[in-house]
C-alpha cells in the first residue's frame, strides 16, 4: 500500500515534494520522499550515517527535474519515519526496496548512496541485476574484516570520531548506542544554535568539507532533524551492520558501477574506494583531491550520470 501525499514548501525551506508510506509484508512501514519529475527515470538515493529522507540539493531544488530524474528517498528503518528492523544487515535493505519498487510500479531503476548510503546501494547492484540500470557509490565504505579490509585497514586515516565510533560498534550494541546518543544531543544542540559544524569535535574534518557544510547547513540540517527526531535506532543499526558481514558479495556486481571518492576524507578514507573499485568487476572510480562532502560540480555530474547523460 503506498499513500502518496503533496508536501509543500516550508518556511524551514524544504522544497515541495511527495511524501509516501510503503506497508511492507513484515507489517513494518518504510517512509519515503519524491522529488523531480514524476515522469522521470526512477533512482533510489540512499543516505549516509546517520540521515533520513528529507534530502535536495540547496542551490538549485530543481536538479532532479533538470535531469529528467524522479528521485525517492528514504528514512532506513530506525530513522525518521521509518519502522525500526533490529539486527538488520546491509543486505536486508533491497527486500524492502523491491517492495517499495513493487508498490509504486517500479520496473527499473538506477540506484545511489553516499558514505553509510553506499553498501546499500551496492547491495541493490548485486542482488537486482535485472533491475538496477547504474549504481553510484559516493564515499562509500568497504566492507569490514574477512569479506574486505581487516580491522587496522578499515580504520587507518579516519578521524577520532569515527574510530571511536566504529570501535563502539565493533564492542557491541551497548557501547554503540551510549556514544550515538551523546553525538545526537551534539547535533541537534548546534542545530538550535544555528551552527553548521554539527558533528562533534572529535570529528575532524578536511576545511573544504567544513566549507561545504556551511553552504548547504539548511538542507543538511533539515536531514539530520528529520532522521535522528524519533532517536538513535536506525543509526545505530547502520554501525553496527557495516562491521557485520554485509550479506552479499560485492565481487558479483555485473552492473555499471560508478565510484566516487576523495583522498582528503577523514570519514571514509580513500583506502574504502580503492577496495572498492578493486573488487568490483569493471568499476569506473573517480577520484578527486577533495574530502567526504564533495563539490556541487560532483553532484551536478553525478546526477547526470545517473539520468544516463553520459557513459
Amino acid at each position: 500500500m503506498s499513500q502518496p501525499t503533496p508536501a509543500s514548501a516550508t518556511s524551514g525551506g524544504i522544497p515541495a515534494h511527495v511524501e509516501h508510506r510503503i506497508a511492507l509484508p513484515d507489517g513494518r512501514t518504510l517512509a519515503l520522499a519524491e522529488w523531480g519529475d514524476p515522469a522521470g527515470l526512477p533512482v533510489f538515493a540512499i543516505h549516509g550515517t546517520p540521515g533520513g529522507r528529507i534530502s535536495w540539493f540547496g542551490p538549485d531544488p530543481s536538479i532532479d527535474a533538470r535531469h529528467g530524474l524522479r528521485r525517492f528517498t528514504l528514512d532506513r528503518p530506525g530513522y525518521g519515519q521509518s519502522t525500526r528492523q533490529p539486527g538488520r544487515r546491509v543486505v536486508d535493505l533491497v527486500a524492502d526496496l523491491v517492495a517499495v519498487a513493487d508498490t509504486l510500479g517500479l520496473e527499473q531503476f538506477a540506484v545511489t548512496g553516499g558514505s553509510g548510503g553506499g553498501p546499500h546501494a551496492l547491495a541493490m547492484a548485486a542482488l537486482l541485476p535485472e533491475r538496477v540500470l547504474r549504481c553510484l557509490a559516493v564515499v562509500s565504505v568497504a566492507p569490514f574484516g574477512d569479506e574486505g579490509l581487516a580491522e587496522e585497514a578499515w580504520l587507518a586515516g579516519m578521524t577520532a570520531g569515527n574510530v571511536a565510533e566504529f570501535s563502539a560498534s565493533i564492542a557491541g550494541e551497548d557501547q554503540i548506542r551510549a556514544l550515538c546518543e551523546a553525538e545526537r544531543r551534539t547535533i541537534l544542540d548546534r542545530l538550535a544554535e544555528g551552527r553548521s559544524d554539527i558533528l562533534g569535535d572529535d570529528y575532524d574534518l578536511a576545511e573544504e568539507d567544513r566549507a561545504q557544510m556551511a553552504r548547504h547547513a539548511v538542507p543538511m540540517g533539515a536531514q539530520m532533524a528529520h532522521g535522528l527526531a524519533p532517536g538513535v535506532d536506525g543509526w545505530v543499526d547502520d554501525d553496527l551492520a557495516f562491521v557485520r558481514p554485509w550479506g552479499f558479495d560485492v565481487a558479483s556486481i555485473r552492473v555499471p558501477v560508478r565510484l566516487s571518492y576523495g583522498r582528503a576524507d577523514t570519514l571514509v578514507p580513500g583506502a574504502h574506494g580503492d577496495w572498492l573499485a578493486a573488487t568490483i568487476p569493471g568499476a569506473v572510480a573517480e577520484v578527486t583531491e577533495v574530502g567526504h562532502m564533495g563539490t556541487d560540480a560532483d553532484v551536478e555530474r553525478h546526477r547526470a550520470w545517473l539520468a544516463g547523460e553520459w557513459a
